[in-house]
């Protein structure tokens, strides 16, 4: 029996998450579904990640001012708010709730399954002919995606507000050209896409985290480590999927006016 190659040894890990979400996905649909556990879940990954989402308020005043900034050079101090609120609602905002929720509620995740996995509590349930995954991955992923679904519209909010206030209070703009040139360039596609985002990027952290908390190395040592290393993996595969998702969006829906 030949060794392992470098190439098969990395590349095992991503398909078994992929067989995760596969699995998960599938399961969703049989019943008895997990309800008073995903209820749970999703208290507590909005309680741990609502107040940071809120006050991340810094990012999106950064990136108000540096658009008002370059739209000044420019000489298009009037489209300050099209660009300002569209970078948030695109990408500002569901990216930052995707990297919030992965730090905090996806490393939580991991650590309790890491946990149960150390303990045999997860083989123990396989021996009883209880579903993990459906038992406590799935109300886990579920409760992850729609928290970040729900999260990105305050993120956009408190976004749209932050810029109104750096590009017209400090800035000194002006209020209705602000808001006309956003009405003019904006569509509810920019909004659908947003949340699609939100929600493929709360289901894959979620996955990361469910896969490395099942998957632990050896010892207490060993769920640390695997925390550490779904967080990470969440960041990088969040970044990806919103390259690939960015350039469906922008080929298939045309600007609004073209």
């Amino acid at each position: 029996m030949t060794a392992p190659t470098p190439v098969s040894r990395a590349l095992t890990p991503i398909g078994r998450m992929f067989a995760l979400g596969v699995d998960v996905v599938r399961l969703t649909f049989r019943r008895p579904f997990q309800l008073s556990e995903y209820i749970e879940q999703t208290w507590f990954v909005t309680k741990v990640s609502a107040l940071p989402t809120a006050c991340s308020r810094s990012l999106r005043g950064t990136i108000a001012l540096l658009l008002a900034e370059l739209t000044r050079q420019f000489g298009a101090q009037s489209q300050t708010g099209a660009g300002s609120v569209l970078a948030i609602v695109q990408q500002a905002a569901p990216i930052v709730t995707a990297l919030l929720i992965s730090g905090a509620g996806g490393s939580a995740v991991c650590a309790d399954l890491g946990a149960r996995t150390i303990r045999e509590e997860i083989a123990a349930l396989e021996v009883l002919g209880i579903s993990p995954i459906q038992r406590l991955v799935v109300p886990r992923v579920l409760a992850m995606a729609t928290t970040a679904v729900v999260l990105n519209g305050l993120a956009s909010v408190v976004g749209v507000a932050g810029g109104y206030f750096f590009n017209v209070i400090v800035q000194g703009g002006t209020p209705g050209a602000y808001i006309a040139s956003f009405s003019a360039v904006a569509q509810v596609s920019d909004i659908v896409v947003s949340e699609v985002k939100a929600a493929l990027f709360g289901f894959t952290a979620g996955i990361v985290a469910a896969y490395r908390g099942l998957n632990p190395p050896p010892g207490p040592k060993g769920v640390g480590d695997a925390v550490n290393q779904s967080v990470v993996i969440s960041f990088v595969l969040v970044f990806l999927i919103n390259l690939v998702v960015t350039t469906l969006y922008l080929e298939l829906v045309p600007p609004r006016g073209s």
